[in-house]
């Protein structure tokens, strides 16, 4: 009997069997890109992990809807709600027109996200296209009680909503210390408390990107968008919100208290959020200045990379790490994962020419059992790679005749790697995108194998030794085995 499928939620601090609202039904939101930079390892690792969710969740049956947003207006450089806007600011500096910025970075984020084969979501709303839905959801908090004009801005009253619910129950924050914190910040003594939040900023009338509102000509705050367009896609009431765990505060905690304002309760029941990915402890980021992009990684052009490294060796590297666990940057783990992905799909490749048997020496259906029950422990991807990494050992050991199998297990081994490994992880073999271009190499390294093979023969040991110290030489290694030749590519 399968384990039911647990999550840890943000919310609650544990984790809890999941069970949608409206089953086979899933609502899925998450967090998507500001788009006015290129795509980094930190923008992978949350697209990634809700790949692996999304994925996982089809793979058992459920019918989900997925919707990740683009923002494309809002998102001021500060949390605090101050600074310019980050695409703005782009285009002022580039002299470009901000939805130029928005559509250039776009299309470099979906280009990255493809290479690392993850799914396009069923729905990518951007944050400029649904401002009037972000306008309604402003007048109906103000008309709630919840918010404050203030000099053509409207501010969410912080202070008002916590005397009739709880601010901060998802980040933990207490909310009599960030009352307290009043100091007056630049550019916000219309604020009544610094803790309170933009709903509606007023424009400045050289700011670039602005609309036409109740209070003033201006733009939404950050935080609005997502509590307006989840709830326009999935309802008032949906299964999961996803992001990163730098979005807990502000970000989410202010959508928690925007759409329970508006609507008496909460819109999400799990809240999903994964680790960062750092460098030398210290978390990698655009603002930040020590994030390398994702085609500096394809292509190793960075001071810090020793090499370059393929979209997959991205993707296992990722997964090979628990989502809820911080990712650690460093050239030796990359290297580690690439000699550990080779090995799986070299694996994979030996499994259709397996000799078999009337008895298996092995468990095979247990090995998938081990592999449901991890992804069914909050999505364990790593413990699902060690048993993953487990079928690769008794492949290679059936293959040398030291364990043996049926061919209903040869045929369970097929469909398990086919499951976990390419269906769930999304792992593919890069090598089959080079379609005949690889067939071609593999076809001409078999022919120096028979011209080898044809020396050996006439013991010819020169031209033998030759091409195999060749090979060997260009990173091939060759096994003589006493059912033939095997070869493979370091």
């Amino acid at each position: 009997m399968m384990q039911p499928l647990v999550i840890y939620n943000t919310l609650s601090r544990t984790k809890e069997t999941f069970e949608p609202l409206h089953s086979p039904n899933v609502g899925l939101y998450v967090c998507g890109p500001t788009v006015y930079g290129d795509p980094h390892l930190g923008h992978a690792r949350p697209a990634i992990t809700f790949d692996l969710l999304f994925r996982y969740l089809r793979f058992i049956g459920y019918k989900v809807r997925y919707v990740r947003n683009i923002t494309d207006v809002g998102h001021l450089e500060n949390d605090a709600d101050e600074g310019e806007d980050k695409i703005a600011k782009k285009a002022r500096l580039e002299q470009l027109e901000p939805m130029e910025i928005a559509q250039y970075y776009t299309l470099r984020y979906h280009k990255a996200m493809e290479a690392l084969n993850t799914l396009p979501p069923s729905i990518e709303p951007l944050a400029s296209g649904h401002i009037i839905e972000q306008i309604e959801l402003a007048k109906e908090i103000f008309d709630k009680g919840f918010a404050y004009e203030s000099e053509g801005s409207l501010y969410f009253d912080v202070e008002k909503y916590n005397k009739e619910y709880h601010y901060g129950r998802l980040s933990g924050r207490n909310i009599d210390e960030l009352l307290e914190n009043t100091r007056q910040l630049e550019g916000q003594h219309e604020k009544r408390k610094s803790v309170d939040f933009a709903l509606w900023k007023k424009a400045s009338p050289d700011h670039i990107m602005k609309w036409p509102s109740p209070w003033s000509r201006g733009f939404p705050g950050w935080h609005l968008e997502c509590s307006a367009m989840s709830t326009k896609y999935l309802g008032e009431e949906f299964d999961i919100h996803g992001g990163g765990m730098d979005l807990i505060f502000p970000h989410h905690e202010c959508e928690i208290a925007q759409n329970t304002a508006a609507q008496g309760k909460s819109s999400v029941k799990y809240w999903m959020h994964n680790n960062m990915i750092t460098i030398n402890g210290q978390k990698m980021g655009k603002s930040l200045g020590n994030f390398i992009n994702l085609e500096e990684f394809f292509s190793g052009e960075n001071p810090m990379l020793e090499k370059a490294y393929s979209p997959m060796v991205i993707r296992f590297f990722i997964l090979q790490s628990h989502y809820r666990s911080p990712v650690d940057f460093g050239n030796e783990a990359l290297q580690a994962s690439e000699k550990g992905l080779k090995r799986l799909l070299e694996a994979n490749g030996f499994i259709d020419k397996l000799p078999v048997g009337q008895t298996s020496s092995y468990d095979v259906k247990l090995l998938r059992q081990k592999c449901f029950d991890a992804m069914n422990d909050d999505l364990n991807s790593p413990i699902l790679i060690a048993h993953l990494f487990e079928g690769a050992r008794l492949i290679h050991a059936v293959k040398d005749k030291k364990e043996q199998i049926t061919q209903e297990d040869k045929q369970e081994l097929r469909s398990l790697f086919d499951d976990f490994l390419f269906d769930i992880l999304g792992i593919k073999d890069e090598t089959e995108d080079a379609g005949g271009q690889y067939e071609a190499f593999s076809k001409a390294i078999d022919i120096l194998l028979d011209i080898r093979l044809e020396a050996k023969q006439r013991k010819d040991w020169a031209t033998s030794d030759k091409i195999r110290d060749e090979l060997t030489a260009l990173g091939f290694v060759i096994k003589d085995t006493k059912d033939g030749v095997e070869w493979t590519f370091l």
